[in-house]
């Protein structure tokens, strides 16, 4: 099972609501936290949904 390791590097305050939903349904909430999340397609595409709020930190295969 490959996993990558996501970090919240953006605010979400004054950003539209999908984007926050998004946020949250990465499991991410506030500032600099990370989450290691299953890699599966419906995972990258909410990460490149908001590329601005979040960054990959590393892939584990």
């Amino acid at each position: 099972m490959a996993t990558i390791v996501v970090k919240q590097i953006g605010s979400p305050i004054r950003r539209p609501a999908k984007q926050r939903a998004t946020l949250v349904g990465l499991g991410l909430n506030k500032m600099h936290r990370t989450r290691e999340l299953e890699d599966t397609p419906s995972v990258r595409g909410m990460v490149n949904s908001i590329p601005h709020l979040v960054e990959i930190i590393e892939e584990k295969k």
